[in-house]
């Protein structure tokens, strides 16, 4: 699996699973690099910390739902909308709408952002 279309699809599959460590390991570049507006929009880098980054959020949460939708493509780039419904916890319940972005380079995600609605 290495055309856009195949990652992106193989993405949204994986998040609509909630299975998403599996997904960094899988689809991302070991140099990938995330920017995520519940980190200021500092730049995470590389795939060790982006699964670490992911995990400390995993653990304080419980998901309800999540909807992905169908990529969209412009040349290296696909974007997908998240909307993921779940529970802080001590804190309650969230629903989060995101336009995520992703960048390709031979095969697999350099780069992704996140912008919340």
């Amino acid at each position: 699996m290495n055309t856009i279309p195949e990652i992106a699809n193989r993405l949204a599959s994986l998040c609509n699973e909630l299975k998403f460590v599996e997904a960094y390991t899988e689809l991302f570049a070991d140099n990938a690099v995330s920017i995520d507006p519940n980190n200021k929009n500092e730049p995470i880098i590389g795939l060790h910390k982006l699964i670490e980054y992911e995990n400390q959020f995993l653990a304080k949460v419980e998901i309800h739902d999540i909807k992905v939708s169908e990529a969209i493509f412009a040349g290296s780039y696909f974007s997908l909308i998240f909307s993921m419904s779940f529970t802080v916890k001590g804190q309650g319940n969230k629903l989060v709408e995101e336009v995520c972005v992703y960048k390709v380079e031979n095969g697999k995600i350099v780069s992704q952002q996140f912008f919340i609605g």
